[in-house]
């Protein structure tokens, strides 16, 4: 079983990637979906419960937040994958843009993201991590270079 979590700013291409990569094997957490960080427990704790393999994609800009995965993750023994989508700031706002309805991002929240975001490292725990930027057109996973 294996672990994955997003970490990027809004309208970065997360949703995108995971439904590129990992609809046909993993599910999808996320609070768009699921409105409640009660409700993404108790589907975390599912996935746990049955093995099932999960992506959780949501913005976790701050390594606190990181961290309260991570021990849940690791406390099961489970193998933990991050995915840093590089997104500068304008981008965001330019994709953001040309979404509709719901999945228009309030541009205040996308800055204020941006405002927490801290790179990811290597000393968080992570067993792999991936670094995504756009790359001819697509979004595409590299292997971390500090």
């Amino acid at each position: 079983m294996e672990a994955i979590i997003f970490i990027g700013l809004q309208a970065s291409g997360k949703s995108t990637f995971f439904k590129e990569h990992f609809f046909n094997s993993h599910l999808r957490v996320s609070n768009d979906l699921l409105k409640t960080k009660n409700r993404q427990q108790r589907l975390l704790d599912f996935c746990f419960d049955t093995s099932m393999p999960f992506v959780i994609d949501n913005t976790n800009p701050t390594r606190k937040i990181r961290a309260s995965y991570l021990e849940q993750i690791k406390a099961r023994q489970w193998p933990v994958i991050a995915y840093y989508f590089k997104t500068d700031l304008d981008r965001a706002l330019a994709w953001n843009s040309q979404r509709q309805g719901k999945d228009l991002v309030p541009k205040v929240g996308i800055l204020d993201t941006h405002r927490k975001l801290k790179i990811p490292d290597d000393d968080e725990g992570f067993d792999r991590l991936y670094y995504v930027d756009l790359i001819d057109g697509k979004l595409t996973a590299t292997d971390w270079k500090k």
